[in-house]
């Protein structure tokens, strides 16, 4: 048996089907047929998913691809609790949003709520602020970093959608290593670290990224804005070449050395509604310190 954290509490979105290396999704009332590596194994038969997508992303030999527009508005709602989200169309076949993140967003708000404290969040690597929502939305001060200012902007919007606006958030848009440097010579220190660093990446300055090279030393590093009495690190990863083995180790040398916790690291994945299977979707990795 295969042990996972689930996306099963989503109301707005669903997995109809996978297989082909595509999936076709549902997102509030729009259906979708993206690129899926992971769904090595033939359609479901006879799911009629597949007939009528509102959108289709094919994927070129060349690299990237392009959508199939059929009949899709070029922004829409969907909710996830309390939780708003604008979502469009974007390139390399992502649509704003990541819905398997939701099996995360649970824990942050299980994990702010019962503190019994004030939090200070950091989420880096932040993209359109799923972390950020549900940590601000559990009542936490959060600094959200990403080196893309559309997707800063675009995290404002989710956070107005969701009636989070006048939350305690520092939106920053820097690239995420600078940043944490500069916070480190201030002395400033958050309760909670979240990071879901991309497989490759530049900064708004050119700075380059690549995971397999650059995680150990950053996950280290962030240690230095670490608070005294931490509250957990989680780290996300769509690379397969950080298994959830991998980033567990990671944080046993770093946030494991510095407090007494335990460390959890899993596959995450969505429930497929044709076949009651799960399609996984990247993994990661949690140390949740002692209270």
């Amino acid at each position: 048996m295969c042990f996972m954290w689930i996306a099963d509490n989503w109301k707005d979105y669903a997995v109809l089907d996978c297989g082909g290396g595509e999936k076709v999704e549902r997102w509030g009332n729009q259906v979708l047929v993206r690129p899926d590596p992971q769904a090595i194994w033939p359609r479901a038969q006879g799911c009629r998913a597949w007939d009528k997508p509102n959108a289709i992303y094919h994927r070129s030999n060349a690299g990237g691809g392009r959508w199939e527009i059929r009949k899709l508005p070029e922004q829409w709602a969907i909710r996830y609790g309390d939780l708003t989200f604008q979502l469009k169309p974007m390139s390399f076949k992502h649509t704003g949003l990541f819905p398997e993140q939701a099996a995360n967003w649970d824990f942050i708000d299980r994990m702010v709520r019962g503190a019994g404290r004030p939090v200070n969040v950091l989420n880096l690597f932040a993209y359109t602020g799923g972390a950020t929502l549900a940590a601000a939305n559990a009542g936490a001060s959060v600094c959200h970093v990403d080196a893309s200012k559309g997707m800063v902007q675009w995290a404002k919007e989710n956070a107005a959608s969701s009636g989070l606006a006048d939350r305690p958030i520092r939106w920053i848009v820097d690239d995420c290593k600078k940043f944490v440097q500069r916070e480190i010579r201030r002395g400033r220190k958050y309760d909670a670290i979240i990071m879901d660093p991309p497989s490759y990446g530049r900064g708004p300055s050119g700075e380059t990224w690549k995971i397999e090279e650059d995680v150990a030393d950053f996950v280290e590093l962030t240690m230095g804005v670490l608070s005294d009495k931490p509250l957990f690190v989680l780290i996300s990863s769509y690379s397969t070449g950080l298994a959830p083995s991998v980033m567990s180790y990671l944080l046993g040398i770093t946030a494991g050395k510095r407090a007494a916790g335990r460390i959890e690291a899993q596959e995450l994945g969505l429930p497929v509604e044709s076949t009651g299977l799960v399609l996984p979707c990247g993994s990661s990795a949690r140390f949740i310190a002692e209270a």
